[in-house]
């Protein structure tokens, strides 16, 4: 059967790419690499696994939708599970926090296929139980991606989870409908990265991981643009509309199974969506 998330990648790849050759990988395994991306974090979800988030307000982290629902089930993980770990490297973190609320952008549907409309709606945001001040890790801005051909990421993943992966510059594939191609290096557990035009000052939010394709060419990854997301994540943050909460322990109606790549030791649990022709 022909599933539309391979339609995606394929419609993606055909597409040739832009900006600069890609770089490596540079680990961020100690204290002083990690100055100005302490912001960015490993959302660690019970059990589960862990995705990556960042800061964009002192209380509220930005990830992917798909981190917040079971693989199996389409139902909500235990939000109080939810631990956010600031610049984790090692064993040491610059802050950390317990989250007490989340939410889904409205139209992502847990327990639908990994295509465009998915892909499109793969945002949360994660309310902090306690406020990492500013001067311990500077939130970052997000913008829009209009014009951006040059991208980096900051990421965990599976084989380099206890300390931030920085990759300088990688190329925008293209954008369509709302959504950007990008030939970054993720992997297991890049699920909410956040994906940076380093074009300014300083580094801009405008995009964020959501799914991808490897073959023997590489990995081309997918991501929804921005801000128009988070504001309406805000809104019903501030109107409760859809909200998760670690007390109240509401549930999404139970669906099919999810096919996504896994971020802890077993690849069916949540994490960053790999799509496999």
């Amino acid at each position: 059967m022909t599933r539309p998330g391979v339609l995606l990648a394929l419609a993606w790849l055909a597409l040739p790419a832009t900006g600069e050759a890609n770089s490596g990988l540079d680990q961020l395994s100690r204290r002083d690499e990690v100055l100005g991306w302490e912001a960015v974090g490993r959302v660690e979800i019970g059990s589960e696994g862990f995705c990556t988030g960042t800061l964009i307000a002192t209380d509220l982290v930005l990830t992917a939708a798909h981190c917040l629902f079971h693989r199996q089930t389409g139902q909500p993980v235990d939000i109080g599970s939810i631990r956010f770990r600031a610049g984790l490297s090692g064993d040491e973190v610059v802050a950390e926090s317990g989250v007490v609320r989340a939410v889904a952008l409205s139209g992502y549907d847990p327990a639908g296929p990994t295509d465009e409309k998915n892909i499109r709606h793969d945002l949360a945001l994660l309310q902090l139980a306690q406020a990492i001040p500013a001067a311990v890790a500077a939130p970052f801005a997000v913008s829009d991606a209009a014009g951006v051909k040059e991208v980096s990421v900051v990421s965990y993943a599976i084989g380099r989870e206890q300390a931030l992966s920085w990759q300088r510059s990688c190329g925008v594939i293209g954008q369509r409908d709302g959504l950007i191609g990008f030939n970054c290096d993720v992997d297991f557990g890049s699920s909410g990265a956040p994906v940076f035009d380093r074009s300014g000052s300083r580094a801009r939010i405008v995009s964020i991981v959501s799914a991808g394709h490897r073959d023997a060419d590489g990995v081309v990854a997918f991501g929804t643009v921005l801000p128009d997301g988070i504001a309406e994540l805000k809104a019903d943050l501030r109107s409760g509309t859809g909200v998760l909460s670690a007390s109240t322990g509401e549930t999404a109606a139970p669906g099919p199974t999810i096919r996504r790549i896994g971020v802890a030791t077993d690849p069916g649990t949540t994490g960053a969506r790999f799509i496999k022709p």
